[in-house]
């Protein structure tokens, strides 16, 4: 099965960082709209961010502007997920999606492939 990789999940204090990949083994992500979900316990899966094929369109949930930034690692064909002024709120379980339509994958709808998601825990 296809799968997008995750990586750099982790656990950090409250204020800490921490600097989320994906990529797309064997394939490229250049011609995809890439995005972040979340998923914390008990909690439905949420968007988080999104960036376009050539990183013209951005888009970030309100809890996480100003804190997070979604860049495309362009040399190493990687979308990544900066994080900063990481809040316990952030804690979740982290995916990657990528679709052909940047708006249908910020609603979360036509996602052609997803990552097996990697854990975001922040300690107050």
């Amino acid at each position: 099965q296809v799968q997008l990789v995750e990586s750099g999940g982790g656990l950090v204090q409250a204020g800490g960082s921490l600097r989320l990949s994906c990529a797309f083994p064997g394939r490229s992500l250049n011609t995809y709209a890439v995005g972040w979900f979340r998923q914390a316990p008990g909690k439905e899966r949420e968007f988080v961010s999104s960036i376009n094929f050539d990183g013209g369109r951005i888009n970030y949930a309100d809890s996480v502007k100003g804190r997070f930034t979604i860049s495309r690692g362009n040399a190493k064909d990687t979308v990544d997920l900066q994080m900063n002024l990481l809040e316990p709120e952030d804690t979740a379980v982290y995916y990657c999606a990528a679709a052909t339509n940047h708006a249908a994958l910020r609603a979360g709808t036509n996602i052609k492939y997803w990552g097996q998601g990697t854990q975001v825990t922040v300690s107050s």
